[in-house]
């Protein structure tokens, strides 16, 4: 690994270039030009406010009820029927003898129709605008379109627009019921605005139920708020809002994350005392927590007793104990694992045997897992391209390509259709292998097979162009890459530089490099290194010298290799004894170290 030099041995290594290059190369002397610079003479470099709106809703003028049935997906992909609520709609009847009346009752129910068709077709500022119009008109909104327009609103990250439709509602009389609220601080969790969700919490106009409790515990537990969302928690039982076991499983999850699985076990007995029983889901959540302590044999005991608790471990428990399993090299107790799972009827899913086949792979033994692929089919699992891919990626770590193409072919005939990842892997391997060519072949297959390359797809390829002296070629990938909306980065364009330099284009290299850094793509330390040995082997050592002066203006810290390339290329003009004398200077100050100038002494 190329070792940075530090900031002031990098300013005295500078100095040495300057007066060598300013003294030295131009009257051949060194010795005489030689003067001891001092450490940091030259090339000396270089509220947000935040303002929180507090969410408020306007005070109710009137009690409007309406029908609603709403099914909203909980936490842990369980799905929570909303139709039974306690504050659910019972119908929005106006009766009502006068012409008048009848009439205005008539263009509501018209504007409602029409609130409803904006939402169902996406069309919510329209929708919004017609909300507008309705209260301003004294018109009462349908809660249920009201509340799939905020649920629109929210999806599309507007959560300030969602909270406008809440305050229009109640302006309009109307009364959002726990539904319309759920969906709400279910928007501001997603985005991120935790003390909004908890300020609507606060103010909510009907009693929050269990699901308002559990999102906003979601959203405090993956933001690492523990002990906040216990204090919710407190609030919850206060209010007589009973938790349950969605509740708990989330909490237990945290509390494993944060503080251990010893005090989610005390979580644990809390939820069966208050009598909620735990499900499968909660017992993996521990299962989980336990392997990742690294204690594999207690989470196998946890495993074992799961049943005299009244529940089943299912696949994803024996997932969990499997991938421990192997992760710890414990493969004889995988296999018996295996075993004992078809033994009691729970059948191995497709992450079973890809956990198995991953393990197999990582070890070098590619046979053993091809053994465990075949047999997933008399299991009733298909392989997938997460099965496919630790094989080729093994065969093409010990240089198997035909093998690795010949599993492609396998594939993609059995109507598995590999994944970018396959094909990164693919490429990056022939492109070390050399066989750029192949390389080039499979990339431009990749849009006729529905897998869209991404960046680091090209710059495999661009790299493997570029060291096989095609960089011409390899430019035409980059125009390609960017006329598809791809943005190039550091790694696209100091491949092309190093490539550039190495068939001995520097000044396209240094154009090239300019350019880049026009488009705000910050060159680092590789970049320069590669101009400047470009300019050495160029026997232009000189502007060598002023591009580590630029690399350094510009707050990029030289490398040991950047000194040493820059030695090389004053011995390789003549001056080898200067350069030696030089190398010894960097040496003594530290900037390069000692077996590193040993190296580079027998080369000169």
């Amino acid at each position: 690994m190329d070792m940075v030099v530090h900031t002031n041995h990098a300013h005295e290594g500078i100095c040495l270039f300057q007066h060598f290059h300013s003294e030295g190369l131009r009257n051949s002397s060194f010795s005489e030009a030689r003067v001891k610079a001092k450490a940091g003479d030259s090339f000396c470099s270089l509220k947000a406010y935040v303002g929180c709106k507090h969410v408020g809703f306007q005070k109710q003028r009137c009690r409007v009820l309406a029908v609603s049935k709403v099914e909203s997906a909980g936490v842990n992909g369980r799905l929570q029927n909303l139709e039974s609520s306690p504050q659910g709609h019972f119908g929005n009847d106006h009766v009502s003898s006068s012409p008048s009346s009848s009439f205005h009752n008539f263009e509501e129910s018209d504007s409602n129709n029409q609130l409803r068709k904006f939402v169902r077709n996406g069309e919510l500022e329209e929708g919004f605008k017609l909300l507008e119009g309705m209260v301003y008109r004294g018109e009462i909104p349908d809660i249920i379109a009201c509340t799939s327009l905020i649920r629109g609103f929210c999806k599309k990250g507007k959560t300030r627009k969602a909270t406008r439709v809440m305050e229009i509602i109640e302006d309009s009389g109307a009364v959002p019921d726990v539904i319309t609220y759920n969906v709400l601080i279910s928007g501001y969790c997603r985005a991120g605005e935790i003390d909004n969700a908890l300020q609507v919490l606060d103010r909510m106009s009907v009693a929050p139920d269990v699901v308002t409790y559990n999102t906003i515990l979601r959203s405090l537990c993956d933001s690492g708020k523990l002990k906040q969302a216990m204090e919710v928690l407190d609030r919850q039982l206060q209010r007589e809002c009973y938790p349950d076991v969605i509740t708990y499983t989330i909490l237990i999850e945290a509390t494993c994350k944060e503080s251990g699985v010893v005090q989610a076990m005390k979580l644990l007995d809390e939820m069966r005392s208050r009598g909620c029983k735990p499900d499968v889901v909660t017992y993996n959540v521990l299962v989980n927590g336990i392997c990742k302590e690294g204690r594999l044999d207690e989470a196998i005991k946890f495993l074992n007793s799961m049943p005299s608790h009244g529940c089943q471990p299912n696949v994803i428990t024996h997932n969990i104990i499997l991938r421990s399993m192997c992760s710890t090299g414990r493969w004889m107790d995988a296999e018996r694992l295996l075993a004992d799972m078809l033994h009691k009827g729970c059948s191995p899913s497709v992450v079973t045997f890809n956990i198995l086949i991953n393990f197999l792979c990582r070890k070098g033994l590619l046979g053993r897992a091809i053994d465990v692929l075949e047999k997933m089919p008399k299991h009733g699992c298909t392989p997938n391209s997460l099965s496919y891919n630790p094989l080729l990626h093994g065969f093409c770590k010990e240089k198997k390509m035909e093998r690795a193409i010949e599993y492609l072919e396998i594939m993609v005939s059995r109507g598995c259709y590999p994944d970018i990842v396959t094909y990164n892997t693919l490429l990056t391997a022939l492109c070390k292998d050399g066989k750029v060519d192949v390389a080039v072949e499979i990339l431009n297959q990749l849009s006729t097979n529905d897998c869209s390359p991404v960046l680091i797809t090209y710059n495999t390829v661009i790299d493997g162009l570029s060291k096989v002296g095609k960089t011409d070629q390899a430019i035409k990938l980059l125009d390609e890459m960017c006329a598809k909306g791809l943005k190039a980065d550091i790694i696209t364009y100091s491949s092309l530089v190093g490539g550039l330099s190495r068939e001995g284009k520097v000044d396209d290299a240094i154009k090239f490099f300019h350019d880049f850094e026009r488009i705000g793509v910050r060159p680092n330390a590789i970049t320069y290194n590669s101009i400047m040995l470009g300019l050495c082997k160029a026997r232009q050592t000189d502007r060598a010298i002023d591009f580590l002066a630029y690399m350094v203006m510009r707050g990029c810290k030289p490398t040991e290799s950047t000194y040493t390339i820059l030695i090389e290329g004053i011995a390789y003009e003549g001056l080898a004894n200067e350069a030696l004398e030089l190398l010894n200077e960097l040496c003594s100050r530290g900037v390069v170290r000692k077996s590193s100038a040993e190296q580079v002494a027998v080369k000169m």
